[in-house]
């Protein structure tokens, strides 16, 4: 893989997308870099009386389509190149879904796992205090992500409201359903994928039965083999940051689920119900029709995209393929459904949530799902016609799909064409 950073390698695909679009230098200069991106050292007291900070993030990749978007992460290994291009990949997701959104992101550098729980409520309220100015319904609206939750949200949203002297709800989505949250947010990003899966099984020649491999058994992994089980679908394969599990014949759904529920790792069933162990590294290799990765950024990179033996990716996590790798899976014909396609899901129910808090009327799980049903087969239907028209993969497609919207925004405020003329 190259050196260049995590955001000169995401900027490729802007390249790709761009040389199949007529669209004025003006959009590309635009797009290539972050409006903003503030940083700030949060502050917090621990349980032992000592005090600590944690560095943290806030970037609005790009608001010409409406207010910023997106998660907000901790993680240890969290850094201003990853915020970026997290927001960078946001801002293409929301295009491509046509929501009224641009790209944002936010994180913290910190283990959530070290923290007690009434230091992880500081931590919480500490990222409001820091980015109270930066956030907003009409500006900037974040979400949970990587070990974040819907209590922490509410933490959050709670802070905001004592900050600016009134309950704001639409401010932050991902909410306990008790304080404006949307019903159908658990599982969005991962029924968005399954939506897209069942809407193009024909066009992939996909059977009643598949065989599926899931990296990464966190939420999203858990509720897209749920959902694929209920099909008739074989989960063979699932791993989380401890190992993974293998079964020909198919997996327990239910003692993975009940063993992640009590926290512990799906290899504590090993050597039950059939389940071998499986090292992590190897889940990509394993034989199945259609593979999972719901972990994090780089997962499957030039060293083992060889290895993939599924006809399809589902990208349930964000950028969980390089693009080194992209090029050896396109050629091994392998058909990857990108991840500002594939895991949308959530962004378009927190979308949902938004527009909920701000009308005061909430709608049933039922037409949560419809809804949600309704947009993904739209725009994968849309990517997928594009794919088939241009010769070109679902991920340049959808980049194209969604830059075109992107332009279009852009170029209506005048262009060098416009004020050279």
């Amino acid at each position: 893989m190259s050196e260049d950073s995590l955001l000169d390698n995401a900027l490729v695909r802007l390249d790709a997308a761009a040389a199949h679009l007529n669209i004025d230098a003006d959009v590309i200069e635009k797009l290539k870099f972050p409006r903003e991106t503030t940083k700030a050292r949060l502050m917090i007291r621990m349980d032992d009386g000592s005090r600590k900070s944690f560095l943290a993030w806030r970037c609005r990749y790009d608001d010409t389509r409406g207010p910023t978007k997106g998660g907000i992460r901790f993680h240890p290994d969290s850094t201003d190149d990853e915020v970026e291009t997290l927001a960078f990949w946001m801002t293409f997701k929301c295009a491509v879904m046509n929501l009224p959104y641009g790209g944002g992101k936010g994180a913290v550098q910190v283990d959530p796992r070290k923290l007690s729980k009434t230091e992880l409520e500081r931590l919480s309220r500490a990222y409001i205090q820091a980015f109270s100015r930066i956030i907003g319904p009409d500006r900037d609206i974040p979400a949970p992500d990587v070990y974040t939750n819907s209590m922490i949200m509410g933490w959050m949203a709670d802070e905001y409201a004592q900050i600016v002297g009134q309950t704001v709800p639409a401010v932050i989505t991902g909410k306990p359903i008790a304080l404006g949250g949307s019903l159908g947010r658990g599982d969005a990003t991962a029924r968005g994928g399954y939506y897209l899966v069942s809407h193009l099984k024909e066009d992939l020649n996909f059977g009643a039965s598949i065989r599926v491999a899931v990296q990464g058994f966190g939420n999203a992994g858990q509720h897209i083999s749920s959902l694929l089980a209920c099909d008739g679908h074989k989960i063979v394969a699932v791993s989380d940051s401890e190992g993974g599990v293998y079964c020909a014949s198919g997996l327990n759904l239910d003692a993975l689920l009940a063993a992640k529920a009590s926290g512990n790792s799906v290899v504590s069933t090993v050597g039950q119900h059939g389940h071998e162990f499986l090292a992590g590294h190897d889940l990509v290799g394993v034989e199945a029709e259609l593979l999972v990765p719901s972990a994090l950024e780089n997962m499957i990179d030039e060293d083992n995209a060889g290895s993939v033996k599924a006809q399809l990716v589902l990208e349930l996590a964000n950028g969980p393929i390089t693009a080194e790798a992209d090029e050896i899976l396109a050629q091994n014909g392998v058909i990857v459904l990108p991840d500002i396609l594939a895991n949308a899901g959530g962004v378009t129910v927190s979308y949902f949530e938004w527009v909920q808090n701000r009308q005061g009327f909430y709608w049933s799980v039922e037409e949560i799902h419809e809804r949600l049903r309704t947009i993904m087969e739209r725009e994968g239907r849309a990517i997928w016609e594009v794919s088939q028209q241009k010769g070109v993969t679902m991920r340049t497609a959808a980049y194209v799909h969604a830059l075109s919207r992107l332009a279009e925004a852009i170029e209506a405020h005048g262009t060098q064409n416009f004020f050279a003329s």
